[in-house]
């Protein structure tokens, strides 16, 4: 009788081990269960910010004089800016830099003038499409008998700051689509999100005629789980 009792109580301490063994497996291979997926936002944006540097050259031989066409064509260019709409405190004068081209003993001046005086205004504002219609219009300037060297101005979007929460969530929103997606084609059912990532936000260029025109990417990286 004892026997009896005792081969039962194993057999039956066996079956409960076995389906805890069995219990603990389906538990491990549940909590394994994941799908990793990215979403991407996207946006294109105008430029909020512009630095445009202007320069312009003198050469000759005598520097008072070089020094007052210098002043009348800083003048005239601001001139212009204003009537373009841009402010003075939008403008700076940068000091002019002057090159004696006879202090340089390792080079020959076989040139007619001694100096080369360079002149920069640099624009920085963000009247942007008032800076746009000033760089078609800086023809105007050859009139003038003012020079400008060409220069690509610089366009910078400087509040994405602000759509970072939007474009975030959207980002996530993509990618719980792609996870349903993956779910309902495995049979199983979308679970919490057990891991994400923000991605790196890439502002760019759209294309190299408009850099005006801003493109803002973000992508995040998110893992969730996936339940029968």
């Amino acid at each position: 009788m004892n026997r009896i009792a005792e081969a039962a109580i194993l057999a039956i301490g066996m079956a409960v081990m076995g389906w805890c063994v069995k219990s603990g497996i389906d538990n491990f291979a549940n909590k394994d269960r994941k799908v990793t997926v990215k979403g991407l936002a996207e946006r294109e944006v105008k430029a909020d910010k512009v630095t445009w540097s202007i320069t312009t050259n003198e050469m000759g031989d005598d520097l008072p004089t070089l020094y007052e066409s210098v002043n009348s064509k800083t003048g005239k260019i601001k001139a212009f800016l204003k009537q373009c709409g841009i402010d003075d405190n939008e403008v700076t004068v940068n000091p002019p830099s002057v090159n004696d081209l006879e202090s340089n003993t390792w080079s020959e001046n076989r040139r007619n003038f001694r100096y080369i005086i360079n002149t920069t205004l640099t624009v920085c504002t963000q009247k942007v499409d008032l800076v746009n219609k000033a760089i078609f219009k800086q023809a105007e300037l050859l009139k003038q008998g003012v020079a400008v060297e060409g220069s690509y101005p610089d366009y910078e979007y400087v509040s994405f700051q602000q759509m970072k929460p939007e474009m975030m969530e959207e980002a996530i929103k993509n990618a719980q689509k792609t996870a349903e997606q993956f779910a309902n084609a495995s049979d199983s059912e979308l679970g919490k999100i057990q891991s994400a990532g923000q991605g790196q936000f890439e502002i760019e260029d759209r294309d190299q005629n408009t850099p005006y025109i801003k493109k803002l990417r973000v992508v995040t990286t998110v893992t969730y789980a996936l339940d029968d």
